[in-house]
């Protein structure tokens, strides 16, 4: 897209801004473009022909209360960037919704990190079943080191209300389907509520990054490391497992072909859910034994945010291609929330029962 077409963004602005908050940092007229693969804030790499940055904003129109917030986002990387949770240098909070760099909304800016975000298996194919096993165990370590952050420590102590997280999260996202309903859907009220029937019991609370999958994260250099975690609008304090469930989500294949919503799960390598979640709970020390029902909240969650995006491409609302068939795959999300509540997940039920401590 060419830097002078960029919805929601002007560059003329965000320079003269930057310039104004941060002398010194751009030296030249910056040129810009929107990053595809998003489905919900906008995301664009801007550079001034020598340093690149990136810009997060929210989407276009219909934004959800409590969604897209800009500033949660960069509160917690500029409190994980000093801890060894990879996350890119915020530069600038923009939080006046009447700026003109970003018209009406706020937005921030962070450091551009070079590294690839693998969104599918056929991606994940050049570099080999090794390297993938690889790759993706180091998700699950990552997590790991993310949840070992003490909050306090990085001045996160107030950045959630541990306490009723999970059905306050189960209310706040059927809240968010209710703001977007305008079809019917087989089976979302059912998964809802069998959801709410059989809340487990919480570990300690840990920041959780509420939508930790491979392609929120970029891989680089010769050892294939973690170079950033991105998209952190739904961090918060609360149930660590809630990470693990999407991430095992995340891990099991979606079943409906050439869709623009994809899982790495059938690239030749990957780790099965059941060893993804035997190494979180070794690594961990916490108990995943209800790994199934957060794996089915998964499913339900994403069925939410999908009906979201498809609610804003009937209103004309959506920014970039493909989302003509998200709506199409709502029901299949749905569809797999219940299969996993009612029958479990594939593969070794003899999961890990540890304790943490």
């Amino acid at each position: 897209m060419p830097s002078d077409d960029l919805p929601g963004l002007d560059l003329d602005r965000l320079r003269a801004l930057l310039d104004g908050e941060r002398p010194g940092l751009v030296h030249g007229p910056l040129t810009g473009r929107l990053i595809e693969g998003g489905r919900s804030n906008l995301t664009y790499a801007v550079t001034d022909g020598t340093s690149r940055w990136v810009v997060r904003r929210p989407p276009l129109g219909h934004v959800l209360a409590t969604a897209h917030d800009m500033r949660r986002e960069h509160r917690v990387i500029s409190a994980l960037h000093p801890t060894a949770v990879p996350v890119p240098r915020p530069v600038l909070l923009c939080e006046d919704p009447e700026n003109e760099a970003a018209p009406g909304a706020p937005f921030y800016v962070m450091e551009f990190v070079p590294g690839t975000p693998y969104r599918t298996a056929g991606q994940l194919a050049p570099i080999g079943p090794e390297r993938t096993r690889d790759v993706v165990l180091s998700l699950v370590d990552t997590l790991v080191e993310l949840h070992a952050v003490d909050p306090a420590e990085v001045g996160l102590a107030d950045f959630g209300r541990p306490e009723g997280f999970l059905d306050r999260q189960l209310r706040r996202w059927g809240k968010q389907l209710a703001a977007s309903r305008n079809r019917e859907l087989a089976g979302i009220d059912e998964l809802q509520a069998a959801l709410g029937r059989e809340l487990p019991r919480s570990p300690a609370p840990a920041i959780v990054h509420g939508d930790y999958r491979l392609d929120n994260v970029l891989i680089g250099g010769a050892d294939d490391r973690i170079t950033a975690i991105l998209d952190w609008e739904m961090s918060t304090l609360g149930d660590p497992l809630t990470d693990l469930g999407l991430l095992v989500m995340y891990s099991m294949p979606l079943g409906a072909p050439d869709s623009p919503v994809a899982t790495t799960a059938e690239a030749a390598g990957h780790p099965s859910p059941a060893e993804l979640i035997e190494r979180y709970a070794a690594r961990s020390g916490r108990d995943v034994s209800a790994v199934s029902w957060y794996t089915a909240f998964a499913w339900f969650k994403l069925a939410v945010i999908l009906e979201g995006i498809h609610y804003r491409y009937t209103l004309g609302q959506t920014v970039g291609a493909g989302f003509d068939r998200i709506g199409d795959l709502v029901p299949v999300f749905i569809g797999h929330g219940l299969t996993t509540l009612r029958t479990g997940l594939p593969g070794r039920t003899d999961l890990p029962d540890l304790q943490e401590g």
